[in-house]
């Protein structure tokens, strides 16, 4: 079950990669657009707002942070993550501007008009906020649906993955032979009873020989 949560890297490399450029993107296209008579007024490079903060800034971290999740990660919910994180930074790229007058104090857009003629305003529009938005979020949507799927690669990859923790945890199945020792009773030390000759006693004539067997008692003493 763990190995179904893996992935291969190669699954979120290229919706990983053009997220982070199109987070860069739109992070940084206000400040240098003014160069190519490309942005909003006031229309003037490197020029912090607060608009460019909330509108674009903070967008574009959340799809470049998505973006950089979803190209390096291996893990299927971990990816997941950064793929939702990248959409909703895309969202945010196409209706904050829209919803900025909601919390502006003034009731206004936070940022100006484009400047240009009707075609260099629609594709600032475009590329700064709305076609921009719906780009990132295709892209993330589109990860989402890669992983969410399982692949018969993601199948073998779980297999692989099992086997070699079954093989690195699994400890071997023997145990420790039994060390008690064996009851073990003592020979008996005893000596055993040494049979000997018996001993005569000779007397004078006339009286009686007495025959004296040694015991086992006066056999040991000896």
């Amino acid at each position: 079950m763990a190995g179904m949560l893996r992935v291969p890297r190669s699954r979120g490399a290229l919706s990983g990669a053009l997220l982070v450029l199109l987070g860069l993107w739109g992070g940084l296209v206000a400040f240098v657009g003014p160069y190519f008579h490309f942005a909003y007024t006031p229309g003037t490079a490197w020029t912090y707002t607060s608009g460019r903060l909330w509108l674009e800034i903070l967008p574009g971290a959340a799809t470049v942070l998505g973006g950089l999740i979803l190209l390096v990660s291996r893990v299927r919910p971990v990816a997941m993550f950064g793929a939702w994180l990248a959409a909703l930074g895309g969202a945010w790229f196409a209706v904050g501007r829209v919803l900025s007058p909601v919390w502006n104090a003034q009731g206004t857009v936070l940022l100006g008009t484009p400047i240009g003629g009707t075609v260099t305003r629609a594709v600032v529009e475009l590329s700064y906020f709305t076609g921009l938005g719906v780009i990132i979020v295709f892209l993330a949507a589109l990860s989402l649906g890669r992983l969410t799927v399982v692949g018969v690669r993601d199948a073998r990859l779980s297999e692989r993955a099992a086997e070699k923790d079954a093989a690195v945890t699994e400890p071997a199945d023997t145990e420790p032979a039994d060390t008690e020792p064996a009851d073990t009773e003592r020979a008996d030390t005893e000596p055993a009873t040494v049979a000997s000759d018996p001993v005569v006693y000779e007397r004078p004539a006339g009286e009686r020989t007495e025959v004296v067997r040694p015991t086992a008692d006066s056999t040991s003493s000896d």
